[in-house]
């Protein structure tokens, strides 16, 4: 879900496959924060993607919010990874994020580095670690160009006997503070639980998922009330696996 960095892309089990789902979030933030979050999106609605090919593999997500009265902005990352060697957990990333709001743009940036990627036997646990050099782009009034880095922990397990599911990611970058233009580190987290439908019987085929993103950030919400940068927003979600 919304990230102004998402990946950290969710790892999707076995090289050789294609997969997609849709998830739609209602966040609790502007409740839990009523001063420092007016503004906050009611629902989040967030498409997936992964692609594997001989070369490595494709990942993309759309995050589209809406508050009340609007869709507040769609953001995207797209990224491509080459693997370096059929045995090799290395992989070459590279990496776009940006997307529109309803005042403009996201700032965009362009990333690229390694990446170390895993799995168990049975891909039932998968990771993923990635330290990637980030360039912004000046993408609208008040932004500009400058240079980053950013290093990315994404993690997936699926545990008793496929009913529950753990995944999630975490981003360390190097920001710029909205107010002042000066330098600051970013932390962003955002891990899911999700109860699996499919692994009660007699609903095999029903790829539903009911769970939970929990959004935990500092110095990443821009907040113009008081001097807190750390937020926790949790989210009740519906995910449907194609």
């Amino acid at each position: 879900m919304k990230k102004f960095f998402f990946f950290a892309m969710t790892c999707i089990v076995a090289l050789s496959v294609n997969a997609q789902n849709l998830q739609l979030h209602y966040d609790l933030g502007r409740n839990i924060y009523p001063n420092e979050e007016a503004g906050r999106q009611k629902v989040t609605l967030t498409y997936e993607a992964f692609k594997a090919d001989k070369w490595g593999s494709w990942f993309y997500f759309v995050d589209v919010d809406f508050s009340r009265k609007f869709t507040e902005g769609a953001y995207t990352e797209i990224s491509r990874e080459f693997n370096l060697g059929k045995q090799s957990p290395f992989a070459a990333h590279i990496e776009y994020d940006g997307g529109l709001n309803r005042f403009g743009s996201f700032q965009q940036s362009m990333l690229i580095g390694p990446a170390w990627n895993g799995h168990s036997a049975d891909f039932s646990k998968t990771y993923s670690i990635q330290l990637m050099y980030k360039h912004y782009f000046k993408s609208y009034d008040y932004t500009r160009s400058y240079p980053s880095f950013q290093l990315t922990g994404v993690w997936s397990t699926t545990f008793a006997q496929g009913a529950c599911t753990f995944s999630g990611f975490a981003d360390l970058w190097r920001g710029e503070n909205a107010k002042n233009g000066h330098g600051q580190l970013v932390f962003l987290t955002e891990p899911q639980f999700w109860y699996n439908i499919n692994s009660i019987k007699g609903f095999e085929n029903t790829n539903l998922s009911i769970g939970t993103e929990v959004e935990m950030s500092t110095n990443f919400i821009y907040n113009t009330y008081n001097n807190k940068n750390f937020f926790v927003n949790p989210t009740i979600a519906l995910k449907w696996t194609f």
